[in-house]
């Protein structure tokens, strides 16, 4: 006849099952196989405390041994189980993740769950669930440009120094042009949001004029200096430099971040900004926009003011974006750059290094 393992509890350790066992907050499971072990430190047999406990002599046992094997870890969580025998083979789901990312089926550019299904003799939930375990997601596309501006390297350098550690005495400006902001009107009016249903509108619209918004962002205090004009030539632009001439200190130096469009190039411009030693340019790489912060400002307008507004006319347009760059200063907070000149380089290197590989095979 088997006899079962004794088991001694220290006064500590007694005192910490009797808590557990006397627990209101401690799972129930919990606090009854700390039951378990108190009777059975008591020199009760397993029979005899399975009929006190109304539960089986064989889990009793089980955790009189896990007690005696692991302590009180060992009676506070149930042990790991093997799980049932998995339906679809390490195979079959390489066999999915292999086609998924190498290969394309003959009537689509990309894999969806019914085609993906059809393929590989699976469900649509199965395929669906090998994806989402794989991270993969056929139904989006990521677009990208790598710059092939032959001084990328000093100019991200430049840019980023600025950002993180701006000049003394000096603001840094981020500035750029919005052109071609319509003012748009839609064909018939939408319905308000409720609940149950989302609001309305009408996927035609009516065009009612653009213009075009300048825009420079302190990248110390996230300020905007704006101003919109029905064009932008040099002549727009010029008109805005001396917008910021004059609504910036004027024993300042000025770090103006701008891209290479050819109005900031005009000698008309070059020669204001010879007249204006306090004006320095600091160019963008060509095609990186996603360098001169106030791209984010412009998308942050885009979506919360434009992109669902109804613009009977210009006039309407500018003065919408106006109040929204006018409460946007009353309490502005500056963009944070955190990403190191470093870093962005090696990020490109890695990319040009694959493409290079691609474009090898």
């Amino acid at each position: 006849m088997r006899v079962a393992r004794e088991v001694t509890l220290s006064g500590e350790q007694k005192a910490s099952i009797e808590r557990i066992a006397r627990s209101r907050t401690a799972s129930v499971r919990f606090a009854l196989r700390a039951k378990m072990v108190l009777m059975a430190a008591e020199g009760m047999s397993d029979l005899s405390i399975a009929s006190q406990l109304n539960v089986s002599r064989q889990s009793v046992a089980r955790w009189r041994g896990r007690f005696l094997s692991f302590g009180i870890t060992g009676i506070e969580r149930d042990a790991p189980r093997p799980g049932r025998k998995p339906r679809i083979s390490a195979a079959k789901i390489q066999k999915v993740v292999r086609m998924t990312t190498q290969e394309k089926p003959s009537d689509a550019t990309h894999w969806s769950t019914r085609s993906m299904a059809r393929a590989s003799g699976l469900s649509e939930a199965s395929v669906r669930r090998i994806w989402k375990k794989h991270g993969l997601k056929p139904h989006l596309l990521r677009t990208f440009k790598l710059s092939n501006d032959p001084l990328f390297a000093e100019k991200v350098e430049d840019i980023v120094g600025l950002y993180l550690n701006p000049p003394e005495h000096a603001l840094v400006l981020c500035a750029d042009e919005k052109s071609q902001v319509q003012a748009l009107d839609r064909t018939q009016p939408g319905l308000p949001m409720k609940k149950g249903r989302s609001g309305t509108m009408t996927h035609d619209y009516k065009r009612n004029g653009t213009t075009t918004l300048f825009g420079a962002l302190s990248a110390l205090d996230g300020k905007i200096i704006a101003t919109c004009a029905p064009r932008h030539r040099h002549q727009e632009w010029l008109k805005f430099l001396r917008l910021i001439h004059k609504s910036t200190p004027s024993n300042k130096q000025i770090h103006l971040v701008i891209d290479n469009y050819s109005p900031h190039k005009h000698p008309a411009v070059q020669s204001w900004m010879r007249r204006h030693p306090r004006f320095y340019v600091h160019f963008t790489p060509t095609s990186p926009s996603w360098l001169n912060m106030v791209e984010r400002f412009f998308r942050d307008l885009t979506q919360k003011q434009l992109k669902r507004g109804i613009f009977c006319s210009t006039e309407e347009l500018i003065s919408a974006i106006y109040e929204y760059i006018g409460q946007h200063n009353e309490n502005p907070k500056p963009f944070i750059w955190t990403a190191k000149a470093s870093d962005i380089l090696e990020k490109v290197k890695r990319a040009r290094t694959k493409l290079d590989k691609l474009s090898t095979v």
